[in-house]
């Protein structure tokens, strides 16, 4: 269901990493048969008025990709993706449309999060940052209210985004959530290969 709560929230794709560890762009790894910034960016459009994916290194290897992006999509850029994450969450960042109310922001080697994950992370009324939890560890995606957006642009561009989380932790709510899918991340080929293992046995 698109947009259940009243507020107007912009889902955020961070791909524009090397996947050096990978050996092939995470964001063209095939999930269910559809590559993994298919499978986020539709889950994404499904519920938030707006969708960003930042990319950078491989950029126009996954732009050549054909997929069928969805109309909300919108695709940014970072130039400075050589200096981490903050920078690509900060280029996405500057790109938040004006009436957005917050950002649900995730890397792209994180596939595998169930719908209802999605559904209870954007339920109203929405804190200022919630993280959901599976079994007391946190993971992705993250929402992040508007009144954030000052401090994560002022880091430092080779700082950690978790400087401004962990200042706002009384502010923090911690979803609990039966989906391992939360903390999957995709980062290496042993990774992967339990994903598809998995896949596998839940199809059978």
């Amino acid at each position: 269901m698109k947009n259940q709560g009243p507020q107007n929230i912009t889902g955020l794709i961070l791909a524009a990493g090397e996947s050096r560890r990978m050996g092939s762009p995470k964001a063209l790894l095939d999930y269910r048969g559809a590559t993994f910034i298919e499978t986020i960016a539709d889950l994404f459009a499904s519920r938030c008025a707006s969708v960003i994916a930042v990319l950078g290194a491989h950029a126009d290897q996954i732009l050549a990709h054909h997929w069928g992006r969805p109309a909300s999509l919108r695709i940014v850029h970072n130039p400075d993706y050589l200096a981490g994450q903050t920078s690509s969450l900060q280029a996405g960042l500057r790109a938040l449309p004006a009436d957005s109310d917050g950002v649900l922001f995730t890397l792209v080697d994180h596939p595998a999060v169930a719908p209802e994950s999605l559904d209870a992370l954007l339920a109203p009324p929405l804190p200022l940052i919630r993280i959901p939890r599976y079994r007391d560890e946190r993971g992705h995606p993250i929402f992040l209210r508007r009144d954030l957006i000052p401090e994560f642009l002022a880091l430092p561009i080779d700082s950690a985004a978790n400087l401004v989380t962990r200042a706002h932790r009384a502010q923090t709510e911690f979803l609990d959530v039966d989906d391992p899918g939360v903390i999957a991340d995709i980062d290496d080929p042993s990774a992967y290969q339990q994903l598809i293992a998995s896949q596998t046995g839940s199809s059978q």
